[in-house]
């Protein structure tokens, strides 16, 4: 348990220093800067690197909402819910840490919103809570439903990473304008604990939305892969 706790802190600090770090240092470079889909880019291979890396010792979540679906579809035991989202939350701040100590060595340097997640006024664009609420769930629902059918038994070996990695990089190509795409609560916790006021006051909304759909996608999954196993 030890060892899946240490690599679930290392993947998901490298999943928020990577993508979040990509949104706040590479992403408004006048001339070279790499925008939405960099930084939607980023996420997903950020997610496939780790895939590969710590994928065979914890299973590479790098996410509360994720090992809470894997839960519910009977991929992950009760008794490691709990230190999984401990070790997530964890290396996600410290990922914001070096990021922060990063970002703060340029001279000027503003925290603005840090990559935080945020509804109405806090989001890119604008969009209102109902927006926000709905494409987290639909976001996070789709992204569990690729890690559940890609892992699956009788999924082609070896690809699990590709598909996940792409599946994140759509994901957020589709949803950072609209909420600068959380699914994921221990990403949201780590930038909000930054930027304080209004993205503590929001959090709340990220995790609810992520851990929903990922329930969601749970029994959803666990009911057409039982379909599955009886025709086979």
């Amino acid at each position: 348990m030890t060892r899946k706790l240490i690599a679930e802190f290392i993947g998901t600090l490298w999943l928020v220093l990577g993508g979040c770090g990509s949104a706040v240092l590479a992403a408004s470079v006048p001339d070279l800067g790499i925008g939405y889909i960099g930084v939607s880019l980023a996420f997903g291979l950020s997610v496939l690197t780790m895939v590969y890396t710590i994928g065979t010792i914890s299973g590479c979540h790098l996410n509360p909402a994720v090992t809470i679906g894997l839960w519910i579809a009977g991929r992950t035991e009760r008794r490691e819910v709990l230190p999984y989202i401990m070790a997530q939350v964890l290396g996600g701040i410290f990922g914001a840490i070096i990021l922060y100590l990063i970002a703060s060595g340029q001279p000027n340097f503003e925290l603005g919103n840090f990559a935080a997640n945020g509804f109405g006024e806090h989001s890119p664009n604008q969009y209102d809570i109902f927006s926000v609420l709905t494409t987290e769930v639909i976001m996070t629902f789709i992204f569990m439903l690729i890690i559940l059918g890609s892992t699956h038994s009788s999924a082609p070996k070896g690809f699990a990473g590709i598909s996940i990695g792409l599946g994140l990089t759509l994901i957020h190509l589709m949803s950072i304008p609209v909420s600068n795409t959380s699914v994921n609560p221990a990403r949201s916790t780590s930038q909000a604990l930054f930027v304080g006021g209004w993205a503590l006051e929001q959090l709340w909304l990220f995790w609810l939305a992520p851990i929903a759909g990922a329930i969601l996608a749970g029994i959803f999954y666990e009911y057409l892969s039982s379909q599955i196993d009886e025709v086979e």
